[in-house]
Protein backbone atom coordinates (compact mmCIF):
# COMPACT_ATOMS: atom_id res chain seq x y z
CA UNK A 1 0.00 0.00 0.00
CA UNK A 2 0.98 3.76 -0.85
CA UNK A 3 2.97 5.20 2.01
CA UNK A 4 0.71 8.34 1.27
CA UNK A 5 -2.28 6.53 0.55
CA UNK A 6 -1.83 4.54 4.42
CA UNK A 7 -1.25 7.85 6.18
CA UNK A 8 -4.47 9.58 4.59
CA UNK A 9 -6.24 6.59 5.75
CA UNK A 10 -4.65 6.58 9.26
CA UNK A 11 -4.94 10.48 9.97
CA UNK A 12 -8.78 10.12 9.02
CA UNK A 13 -9.42 7.07 10.95
CA UNK A 14 -7.29 9.08 13.82
CA UNK A 15 -9.80 12.17 13.26
CA UNK A 16 -12.73 9.82 13.01
CA UNK A 17 -11.99 8.04 16.55
CA UNK A 18 -11.41 12.05 18.59
CA UNK A 19 -14.26 13.09 17.18
CA UNK A 20 -16.26 9.97 18.35
CA UNK A 21 -14.47 10.47 21.26
CA UNK A 22 -15.53 14.12 22.00
CA UNK A 23 -19.03 12.98 21.16
CA UNK A 24 -18.82 10.54 23.98
CA UNK A 25 -17.53 13.10 26.14
CA UNK A 26 -20.54 15.13 25.47
CA UNK A 27 -23.12 13.02 26.11
CA UNK A 28 -21.13 11.63 28.82
CA UNK A 29 -21.56 15.22 30.33
CA UNK A 30 -25.13 15.73 29.51
CA UNK A 31 -26.14 12.61 30.60
CA UNK A 32 -24.51 13.45 34.13
CA UNK A 33 -25.70 16.97 34.57
CA UNK A 34 -29.24 15.35 33.67
CA UNK A 35 -28.96 13.25 36.37
CA UNK A 36 -27.63 14.97 38.87
CA UNK A 37 -30.03 17.06 41.18
CA UNK A 38 -28.86 20.85 40.05
CA UNK A 39 -29.82 23.11 42.98
CA UNK A 40 -28.44 26.87 42.54
CA UNK A 41 -28.32 28.08 46.34
CA UNK A 42 -29.02 32.20 45.31
CA UNK A 43 -30.36 34.42 43.01
CA UNK A 44 -32.44 37.61 43.78
CA UNK A 45 -35.90 37.96 42.39
CA UNK A 46 -36.48 40.54 39.43
CA UNK A 47 -39.89 42.12 39.68
CA UNK A 48 -41.52 42.34 35.90
CA UNK A 49 -42.38 45.18 36.32
CA UNK A 50 -39.32 46.52 37.83
CA UNK A 51 -36.51 44.66 36.32
CA UNK A 52 -32.89 46.34 37.49
CA UNK A 53 -30.02 46.44 35.90
CA UNK A 54 -28.79 43.20 37.05
CA UNK A 55 -31.41 41.71 34.89
CA UNK A 56 -30.04 39.63 31.47
CA UNK A 57 -29.17 41.04 28.61
CA UNK A 58 -32.95 40.44 27.01
CA UNK A 59 -33.76 41.93 30.15
CA UNK A 60 -35.11 39.93 32.30
CA UNK A 61 -34.57 37.59 35.17
CA UNK A 62 -31.80 35.21 34.54
CA UNK A 63 -33.54 32.45 36.38
CA UNK A 64 -36.74 32.57 34.42
CA UNK A 65 -38.54 28.84 33.66
CA UNK A 66 -37.04 28.73 30.30
CA UNK A 67 -33.45 29.24 30.86
CA UNK A 68 -33.93 27.28 34.23
CA UNK A 69 -34.90 24.23 31.73
CA UNK A 70 -32.28 24.65 29.22
CA UNK A 71 -29.43 24.76 31.69
CA UNK A 72 -31.03 21.71 33.27
CA UNK A 73 -31.16 23.15 36.55
CA UNK A 74 -33.82 21.98 38.60
CA UNK A 75 -34.13 24.14 41.52
CA UNK A 76 -32.96 27.82 42.63
CA UNK A 77 -33.24 29.63 45.54
CA UNK A 78 -34.75 32.58 44.72
CA UNK A 79 -34.36 35.42 47.37
CA UNK A 80 -36.58 38.10 48.97
CA UNK A 81 -34.02 40.60 48.83
CA UNK A 82 -33.91 44.42 49.98
CA UNK A 83 -30.57 46.87 49.95
CA UNK A 84 -29.64 49.08 52.95
CA UNK A 85 -31.75 51.96 53.78
CA UNK A 86 -32.75 54.28 56.24
CA UNK A 87 -34.02 52.24 60.12
CA UNK A 88 -36.96 54.03 60.87
CA UNK A 89 -40.67 53.46 60.36
CA UNK A 90 -41.27 54.36 57.06
CA UNK A 91 -37.83 52.60 55.72
CA UNK A 92 -39.04 49.43 56.97
CA UNK A 93 -42.16 49.88 55.50
CA UNK A 94 -40.47 50.23 52.41
CA UNK A 95 -38.30 47.58 52.63
CA UNK A 96 -41.89 45.37 53.53
CA UNK A 97 -43.35 46.85 50.56
CA UNK A 98 -40.63 45.34 48.05
CA UNK A 99 -40.44 42.41 50.35
CA UNK A 100 -43.91 41.69 49.51
CA UNK A 101 -43.79 42.99 45.32
CA UNK A 102 -40.94 39.99 45.36
CA UNK A 103 -42.79 37.33 47.39
CA UNK A 104 -46.22 37.82 44.69
CA UNK A 105 -43.19 37.92 41.48
CA UNK A 106 -43.15 34.76 42.57
CA UNK A 107 -45.98 33.50 43.77
CA UNK A 108 -47.60 34.47 40.10
CA UNK A 109 -44.86 32.75 38.10
CA UNK A 110 -45.37 29.54 39.71
CA UNK A 111 -49.21 30.00 39.37
CA UNK A 112 -48.49 29.50 35.61
CA UNK A 113 -48.73 26.31 34.22
CA UNK A 114 -46.85 26.88 31.13
CA UNK A 115 -43.69 27.37 32.95
CA UNK A 116 -43.68 23.97 34.88
CA UNK A 117 -42.40 25.57 37.56
CA UNK A 118 -43.62 24.78 41.12
CA UNK A 119 -43.00 26.17 45.07
CA UNK A 120 -41.72 24.03 47.19
CA UNK A 121 -41.51 24.34 51.13
CA UNK A 122 -39.82 20.89 51.80
CA UNK A 123 -36.94 18.32 51.32
CA UNK A 124 -39.96 15.85 50.01
CA UNK A 125 -41.86 18.17 47.91
CA UNK A 126 -38.47 19.23 46.16
CA UNK A 127 -37.58 15.58 45.69
CA UNK A 128 -41.29 14.93 44.58
CA UNK A 129 -40.73 17.34 42.13
CA UNK A 130 -37.51 16.64 40.63
CA UNK A 131 -39.07 13.45 39.83
CA UNK A 132 -42.09 14.69 38.42
CA UNK A 133 -40.20 16.66 35.87
CA UNK A 134 -40.66 20.31 37.19
CA UNK A 135 -38.45 22.66 38.04
CA UNK A 136 -38.82 24.55 41.32
CA UNK A 137 -38.14 28.05 43.38
CA UNK A 138 -37.70 27.68 46.81
CA UNK A 139 -38.16 31.25 48.79
CA UNK A 140 -34.88 32.50 50.20
CA UNK A 141 -34.96 35.63 51.95
CA UNK A 142 -32.15 38.55 52.38
CA UNK A 143 -31.17 41.05 54.96
CA UNK A 144 -33.64 41.66 58.29
CA UNK A 145 -34.46 45.09 57.46
CA UNK A 146 -37.39 43.76 56.13
CA UNK A 147 -38.68 42.37 59.76
CA UNK A 148 -37.71 45.93 60.84
CA UNK A 149 -37.27 45.53 64.94
CA UNK A 150 -39.95 42.32 64.40
CA UNK A 151 -38.56 38.85 64.87
CA UNK A 152 -42.53 37.84 64.86
CA UNK A 153 -41.80 38.85 61.11
CA UNK A 154 -40.24 35.09 61.12
CA UNK A 155 -43.14 33.29 61.48
CA UNK A 156 -45.31 35.24 58.23
CA UNK A 157 -42.39 34.75 55.69
CA UNK A 158 -42.14 31.43 56.65
CA UNK A 159 -45.52 31.13 56.88
CA UNK A 160 -45.31 31.90 53.12
CA UNK A 161 -42.53 29.42 52.22
CA UNK A 162 -39.48 30.75 52.66
CA UNK A 163 -37.20 28.32 53.67
CA UNK A 164 -33.69 29.99 53.72
CA UNK A 165 -33.00 32.75 56.22
CA UNK A 166 -29.68 35.57 55.53
CA UNK A 167 -29.88 38.41 58.48
CA UNK A 168 -27.68 40.67 56.36
CA UNK A 169 -27.16 42.07 52.99
CA UNK A 170 -24.61 45.63 52.47
CA UNK A 171 -24.87 47.43 55.83
CA UNK A 172 -25.47 46.39 59.55
CA UNK A 173 -29.20 46.15 60.42
CA UNK A 174 -31.02 46.03 63.75
CA UNK A 175 -30.11 42.25 63.91
CA UNK A 176 -26.98 41.79 62.86
CA UNK A 177 -23.57 43.32 61.36
CA UNK A 178 -22.84 43.04 57.81
CA UNK A 179 -19.46 42.08 56.35
CA UNK A 180 -19.89 45.67 53.92
CA UNK A 181 -20.50 48.44 56.19
CA UNK A 182 -22.33 51.12 54.57
CA UNK A 183 -20.57 53.76 52.73
CA UNK A 184 -22.69 56.91 53.54
CA UNK A 185 -21.87 59.06 50.81
CA UNK A 186 -22.85 61.98 52.23
CA UNK A 187 -20.14 61.85 54.84
CA UNK A 188 -17.72 60.15 52.88
CA UNK A 189 -17.08 57.48 55.52
CA UNK A 190 -18.41 53.95 56.09
CA UNK A 191 -20.54 52.70 59.13
CA UNK A 192 -17.98 51.23 61.70
CA UNK A 193 -17.08 47.88 61.18
CA UNK A 194 -19.26 46.61 63.94
CA UNK A 195 -22.56 47.89 65.52
CA UNK A 196 -23.69 44.81 67.81
CA UNK A 197 -20.19 43.01 68.18
CA UNK A 198 -21.92 40.38 65.74
CA UNK A 199 -25.20 39.70 66.30
CA UNK A 200 -27.81 41.52 68.72
CA UNK A 201 -30.23 40.24 70.96
CA UNK A 202 -32.57 40.65 68.50
CA UNK A 203 -30.24 38.51 65.77
CA UNK A 204 -29.57 35.86 68.34
CA UNK A 205 -33.56 35.54 68.69
CA UNK A 206 -33.97 34.76 64.85
CA UNK A 207 -31.46 32.45 64.66
CA UNK A 208 -33.53 30.59 67.71
CA UNK A 209 -36.68 31.24 65.88
CA UNK A 210 -35.24 29.88 62.72
CA UNK A 211 -33.99 26.77 63.76
CA UNK A 212 -37.46 26.46 65.89
CA UNK A 213 -39.36 26.98 62.41
CA UNK A 214 -36.94 24.17 60.24
CA UNK A 215 -35.52 26.62 58.39
CA UNK A 216 -32.53 26.94 56.81
CA UNK A 217 -29.70 30.01 58.37
CA UNK A 218 -27.69 31.38 55.81
CA UNK A 219 -24.70 33.25 56.74
CA UNK A 220 -23.84 34.67 53.53
CA UNK A 221 -22.84 38.73 54.29
CA UNK A 222 -22.86 38.75 57.82
CA UNK A 223 -19.85 39.50 59.67
CA UNK A 224 -16.75 37.03 60.58
CA UNK A 225 -17.78 38.06 64.54
CA UNK A 226 -22.01 37.22 63.20
CA UNK A 227 -21.11 34.31 61.01
CA UNK A 228 -18.87 32.54 64.29
CA UNK A 229 -21.69 33.44 66.63
CA UNK A 230 -24.19 31.65 64.34
CA UNK A 231 -22.12 28.61 64.71
CA UNK A 232 -22.20 28.57 67.84
CA UNK A 233 -25.80 29.31 68.58
CA UNK A 234 -27.06 27.22 65.71
CA UNK A 235 -28.56 23.68 66.47
CA UNK A 236 -28.21 22.85 62.91
CA UNK A 237 -26.28 23.33 59.91
CA UNK A 238 -26.26 26.07 58.15
CA UNK A 239 -25.56 27.30 54.47
CA UNK A 240 -23.53 30.19 53.39
CA UNK A 241 -25.53 30.55 49.92
CA UNK A 242 -23.38 32.53 47.94
CA UNK A 243 -20.00 33.35 49.14
CA UNK A 244 -16.16 32.40 48.25
CA UNK A 245 -13.12 32.26 49.73
CA UNK A 246 -11.20 35.06 51.11
CA UNK A 247 -8.07 33.58 50.23
CA UNK A 248 -8.01 33.41 46.30
CA UNK A 249 -10.21 36.52 46.24
CA UNK A 250 -9.66 39.14 48.84
CA UNK A 251 -13.36 40.34 48.85
CA UNK A 252 -14.54 41.02 52.50
CA UNK A 253 -17.80 39.50 51.84
CA UNK A 254 -15.83 36.35 50.72
CA UNK A 255 -15.22 34.14 53.66
CA UNK A 256 -12.07 33.40 55.99
CA UNK A 257 -10.29 30.11 56.57
CA UNK A 258 -11.80 30.50 59.76
CA UNK A 259 -15.41 30.55 59.01
CA UNK A 260 -14.74 28.02 56.10
CA UNK A 261 -13.41 25.39 58.96
CA UNK A 262 -16.57 26.78 61.21
CA UNK A 263 -19.38 25.89 58.86
CA UNK A 264 -17.19 22.56 57.74
CA UNK A 265 -17.25 21.09 61.93
CA UNK A 266 -21.10 22.45 61.52
CA UNK A 267 -21.60 20.06 58.89
CA UNK A 268 -22.81 23.13 57.05
CA UNK A 269 -22.15 24.00 53.15
CA UNK A 270 -20.63 26.71 51.33
CA UNK A 271 -22.02 27.65 47.75
CA UNK A 272 -19.69 29.26 45.42
CA UNK A 273 -20.88 32.28 43.58
CA UNK A 274 -20.35 32.60 39.75
CA UNK A 275 -19.57 36.28 40.07
CA UNK A 276 -16.27 38.26 38.97
CA UNK A 277 -16.17 40.69 41.71
CA UNK A 278 -15.86 37.84 43.84
CA UNK A 279 -13.72 35.37 41.59
CA UNK A 280 -10.87 38.02 40.34
CA UNK A 281 -7.09 36.92 41.52
CA UNK A 282 -6.56 39.68 44.39
CA UNK A 283 -2.76 38.96 44.03
CA UNK A 284 -2.74 39.93 40.81
CA UNK A 285 -0.35 43.55 42.27
CA UNK A 286 -0.87 45.07 38.30
CA UNK A 287 -4.70 44.66 37.95
CA UNK A 288 -5.19 45.97 41.62
CA UNK A 289 -3.00 48.84 40.83
CA UNK A 290 -4.89 49.64 37.40
CA UNK A 291 -8.58 49.45 39.52
CA UNK A 292 -7.03 51.73 42.01
CA UNK A 293 -6.65 53.84 39.15
CA UNK A 294 -9.98 54.22 37.69
CA UNK A 295 -11.59 54.44 40.94
CA UNK A 296 -9.54 57.83 41.71
CA UNK A 297 -10.73 58.83 37.76
CA UNK A 298 -13.94 58.46 39.00
CA UNK A 299 -13.94 60.38 41.87
CA UNK A 300 -14.71 57.49 44.56
CA UNK A 301 -12.62 55.64 47.56
CA UNK A 302 -9.36 54.17 46.17
CA UNK A 303 -9.82 51.47 47.85
CA UNK A 304 -12.31 48.65 48.02
CA UNK A 305 -14.38 45.61 49.25
CA UNK A 306 -14.90 44.88 46.14
CA UNK A 307 -13.98 46.34 42.54
CA UNK A 308 -17.45 47.73 41.50
CA UNK A 309 -17.93 49.04 45.30
CA UNK A 310 -19.45 52.81 45.60
CA UNK A 311 -20.10 52.51 41.61
CA UNK A 312 -23.72 54.04 42.73
CA UNK A 313 -22.05 57.04 44.49
CA UNK A 314 -21.16 58.29 41.44
CA UNK A 315 -23.46 60.83 40.06
CA UNK A 316 -22.73 61.53 36.72
CA UNK A 317 -24.33 58.46 35.19
CA UNK A 318 -21.57 59.13 32.18
CA UNK A 319 -18.71 58.63 34.31
CA UNK A 320 -20.75 55.91 36.28
CA UNK A 321 -21.20 53.88 33.19
CA UNK A 322 -17.24 54.67 32.21
CA UNK A 323 -15.92 53.50 35.84
CA UNK A 324 -18.20 50.05 35.48
CA UNK A 325 -16.82 49.46 31.51
CA UNK A 326 -13.46 50.29 33.01
CA UNK A 327 -13.34 47.82 35.73
CA UNK A 328 -15.48 45.42 33.52
CA UNK A 329 -12.70 45.57 31.13
CA UNK A 330 -9.84 44.90 33.25
CA UNK A 331 -11.31 42.18 35.18
CA UNK A 332 -12.13 40.25 31.80
CA UNK A 333 -14.60 37.92 31.55
CA UNK A 334 -14.78 35.15 34.74
CA UNK A 335 -14.87 31.80 34.08
CA UNK A 336 -16.01 28.64 35.36
CA UNK A 337 -12.76 27.20 35.87
CA UNK A 338 -12.13 30.29 38.24
CA UNK A 339 -15.15 29.04 39.79
CA UNK A 340 -13.80 25.39 40.17
CA UNK A 341 -10.47 26.95 42.01
CA UNK A 342 -12.85 28.35 44.70
CA UNK A 343 -14.34 24.88 44.68
CA UNK A 344 -11.20 23.18 44.78
CA UNK A 345 -9.82 25.28 47.84
CA UNK A 346 -12.82 24.26 49.73
CA UNK A 347 -13.05 20.32 48.87
CA UNK A 348 -8.93 20.25 50.32
CA UNK A 349 -9.68 22.42 53.40
CA UNK A 350 -13.18 20.65 54.65
CA UNK A 351 -14.52 18.25 51.96
CA UNK A 352 -16.37 17.19 49.20
CA UNK A 353 -19.51 17.02 51.30
CA UNK A 354 -18.96 20.92 52.34
CA UNK A 355 -19.25 22.79 48.93
CA UNK A 356 -22.29 23.81 46.29
CA UNK A 357 -22.84 26.55 43.98
CA UNK A 358 -24.90 29.80 44.66
CA UNK A 359 -24.23 32.38 41.85
CA UNK A 360 -25.80 34.79 43.00
CA UNK A 361 -27.78 35.66 39.51
CA UNK A 362 -29.69 39.27 39.41
CA UNK A 363 -27.10 40.81 41.24
CA UNK A 364 -23.55 38.90 39.93
CA UNK A 365 -22.72 37.30 37.31
CA UNK A 366 -19.65 38.08 34.25
CA UNK A 367 -18.68 34.50 34.36
CA UNK A 368 -18.36 33.35 29.94
CA UNK A 369 -20.67 31.05 29.01
CA UNK A 370 -22.18 30.75 32.37
CA UNK A 371 -23.95 33.99 33.01
CA UNK A 372 -27.55 33.09 33.57
CA UNK A 373 -29.14 29.79 34.52
CA UNK A 374 -29.02 28.25 31.02
CA UNK A 375 -24.93 27.77 31.30
CA UNK A 376 -24.95 25.50 34.24
CA UNK A 377 -23.84 22.00 32.27
CA UNK A 378 -20.60 24.23 31.58
CA UNK A 379 -19.95 24.15 35.48
CA UNK A 380 -20.28 19.92 35.13
CA UNK A 381 -18.02 19.77 31.97
CA UNK A 382 -15.42 21.77 33.94
CA UNK A 383 -15.59 19.85 37.02
CA UNK A 384 -15.02 16.63 35.49
CA UNK A 385 -12.49 18.10 33.50
CA UNK A 386 -10.94 19.14 36.59
CA UNK A 387 -10.81 15.21 37.99
CA UNK A 388 -14.57 14.91 40.05
CA UNK A 389 -16.31 12.35 40.00
CA UNK A 390 -20.03 12.28 38.64
CA UNK A 391 -20.64 11.01 42.75
CA UNK A 392 -18.66 13.77 43.68
CA UNK A 393 -20.63 16.05 41.28
CA UNK A 394 -24.02 15.18 42.28
CA UNK A 395 -23.02 16.43 45.59
CA UNK A 396 -22.11 19.70 44.70
CA UNK A 397 -25.06 20.48 42.69
CA UNK A 398 -27.50 19.30 45.09
CA UNK A 399 -27.18 16.33 47.30
CA UNK A 400 -24.89 18.91 49.89
CA UNK A 401 -27.95 21.52 49.96
CA UNK A 402 -30.43 18.88 50.51
CA UNK A 403 -28.57 16.94 53.30
CA UNK A 404 -28.64 20.28 55.18
CA UNK A 405 -32.38 21.14 54.57
CA UNK A 406 -33.20 17.30 55.99
CA UNK A 407 -31.02 18.19 59.02
CA UNK A 408 -32.74 21.64 59.80
CA UNK A 409 -36.25 20.10 59.40
CA UNK A 410 -35.25 16.61 61.47
CA UNK A 411 -34.19 20.11 64.34
CA UNK A 412 -37.88 21.98 63.89
CA UNK A 413 -39.42 22.46 67.38
CA UNK A 414 -42.36 23.71 66.00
Amino acid sequence: MHYLYFTSILSGALALSSATSAIAQADDVASIHQRALVIDAHADIEVPDNISRYAGADGHSRITPEKMHRGGVDAVVASIAVGPGPRDAAGYAAARAIADAELEAIIQRTADPDDNIVLVQSTNELVNAHNAGHTAYILGLQNARIFGTEVAAIDAFYANGVRVFALTHMGHNDFADSSRPLYIGELRRHEPDSEHGGLSDLGKAAIQRINALGAMVDVSQLSRTATLQVLALSRAPVIASHSNVQALSDVRRNLSDTEIDAIGANGGVIHIAGFRGYLFDSNDKKLDAEIRKVRIEAGIEENYDYPFELYWEIEDSDVQQRFVTAVSDLLGPGSVDDMVKHINYVVERIGIEHVGVGNDFNHGGGVAGYNDASGAQLLTEALLAHGYSEADIRKIWGENFLRVWRAVEAAKTE
